[in-house]
């Protein structure tokens, strides 16, 4: 008999972590050791239950399920990473790979197809979904520098340059200039279309 494969749920809605780990229970040879709901628990929670696989959601508290994945995969390289999200979003996927991530699904996949990705990636596949890889292949990369992200980012509540500029211990000019050229190169006409624009691709 097969042993079983340890995995680890990060999901912030205990809903859906809660249905995750209830659909995964069912498979024979998967057993969900650990559960979290914030992306700066997710390292401790690997270490602690030993896990194989960790199954991560996007959008979390504390660190991004990509942020997590960077740091599992540099601490404990043993084990396989599999981002989970509702947000199809090509800059995403793009991140995720770069992070370490072995898998890359949207949370409207069957059932079965999860299961099945988490035998895959355990057996030293990659599993992405495939509209999500054609679509990125398609974007191409991320046009904005990490200080471009950054300040973008920063913007998005709808702070003042000066009030930027305070946060990020960057004077005006440069916070002015890093605006203006994300603006410029998503061709976006103001920042709050620069910010929604880099949200929808995942840049951000």
């Amino acid at each position: 008999m097969s042993r079983t494969i340890k995995v680890l749920l990060a999901e912030d809605q205990s809903m859906v972590r809660e249905a995750l780990a209830a659909l995964l229970g069912l498979e024979p040879d998967i057993e969900v050791v650990a559960q979290v709901a914030r992306g700066d628990e997710v390292l401790a929670a690997a270490r602690a239950h030993d896990v194989d696989v960790a199954l991560l959601d996007i959008e979390m508290p504390g660190k991004t399920g990509i942020e997590a994945a960077a740091e599992v995969h540099k601490e404990l390289p043993g084990i396989k990473l599999l981002i989970l999200t509702t947000f199809g979003r090509p800059g995403y996927l793009r991140s995720a790979m770069e992070s370490g991530a072995d898998a890359f699904l949207v949370k409207d996949a069957p059932a079965a197809q999860l299961a099945a990705a988490v035998r895959k990636v355990l057996a030293g596949e990659r599993v992405i979904d495939p509209t999500l890889a054609a679509a990125a292949l398609a974007e191409g990369a991320n046009p904005l520098t990490d200080r471009e992200r950054e300040v973008l980012r920063a913007a998005a509540d709808g702070s003042t340059n000066a009030e930027l500029a305070t946060a990020l211990h960057l004077s005006q000019g440069t916070v002015r200039n890093y605006l203006s050229t994300a603006i410029q190169k998503l061709t976006a006409r103001n920042r709050a279309e620069a910010v929604r624009i880099a949200r929808e691709k995942g840049w951000l």
